[in-house]
């Protein structure tokens, strides 16, 4: 077992499905800035309050060139009614078995559920910052915001 996932790090480069089972590949050299969040089950409290704040942030995230991508092991078809029960203007996968989730070391929180952290990647593929929360939903695109201002000053 080699050391954990973190900040430095390259991203692995992975392909999932879509809320419109359309398969979609991320990969570290493909030049694009991420906020990529894993989180443990669509339309559940502590979840909805974290995509509606990432939905709400969009478009400062967009002037500042970041794509959002939301990851849970929930089917296409349920995010695909997470995204039109709450209007979410974002790209969710589905990390059915949770491979990707075990890449990026965000796979359990006590054992027991899925974990939620957020990873902001630059053009580079790398990793710049971790936000880990289990109980915060909103907290993520606050400290989000707060280290992007700061790596911008």
């Amino acid at each position: 077992m080699g050391k954990e996932f973190g900040v430095g790090d390259k991203i692995p480069d992975f392909a999932l499905l879509n809320e419109r089972e359309e398969t979609v590949t991320i990969t570290s050299n493909d030049k694009r800035k991420r906020i990529i969040y894993f989180y443990p089950k669509d339309d559940t409290r502590v979840c909805t309050a974290q995509a509606c704040s990432f939905r709400d942030w969009q478009s400062k995230l967009t002037d500042l060139n970041y794509e959002v991508i939301g990851i849970s092991s929930d089917s296409p078809s349920s995010h695909l009614k997470f995204i039109a029960k709450y209007n979410l203007n974002f790209t969710l996968l589905s990390d059915q078995g949770g491979k990707v989730r075990k890449q990026f070391g965000a796979a359990a929180f006590i054992g027991l559920i899925s974990s939620r952290k957020t990873f902001l990647i630059n053009e580079e593929g790398i990793v710049e910052y971790i936000y880990n929360a289990m109980f915060e939903g909103e907290g993520h695109i606050d400290a989000i915001e707060k280290f992007i201002k700061s790596k911008n000053q």
